[in-house]
């Protein structure tokens, strides 16, 4: 894993746990509570990801909730890729077969040199790699 101790690049799939209460919520609540927000970072891909989902399943109050608490007030980082950036996306599909929304995620990381925290196993064929959220949580020297 590649990224400055205790700086994370919080994947989309992370957020989504908790704002839908799925399998691996408390994980994932867990390691967002531990961490200062000014460590956090979401990518503006996730950011309207997540808001895409949400509105299809009709929580659009949540969306604005979650907009409102982690970007506005809590002090979690945007992270946005300029054009010549974006366009060097498809070298990383190719370079470790990642899909649109990875390699995104994976740019913004590498940019900013931020550690991945992430669900997803495909960052694992990458050097950055990924943490999950539960051993991120114990980097931060904030957790026993």
């Amino acid at each position: 894993m590649v990224g400055r101790l205790g700086v994370f690049l919080v994947d989309t799939n992370v957020w989504l746990e908790v704002l839908l209460a799925q399998q691996k919520s408390e994980e994932a609540k867990s390691f967002l509570g531990s961490v200062e927000a000014d460590l956090l970072c979401i990518t503006e891909l996730s950011l309207y990801s997540i808001g895409i989902i949400m509105g299809r399943l009709g929580k659009g109050s949540e969306y604005r909730a979650f907009v409102s608490d982690t970007v506005e007030e809590s002090g979690v980082r945007r992270v946005i890729l300029d054009t010549r950036e974006i366009k060097e996306l498809p070298d990383l599909h190719e370079r470790f077969g990642l899909d649109f929304d990875d390699a995104y995620q994976y740019a913004a990381a590498e940019k900013n040199d931020l550690t991945i925290v992430s669900f997803d196993r495909d960052f694992d064929n990458t050097e950055r790699g990924r943490v999950l959220p539960s051993n991120a949580a114990e980097q931060t020297g904030e957790i026993p």
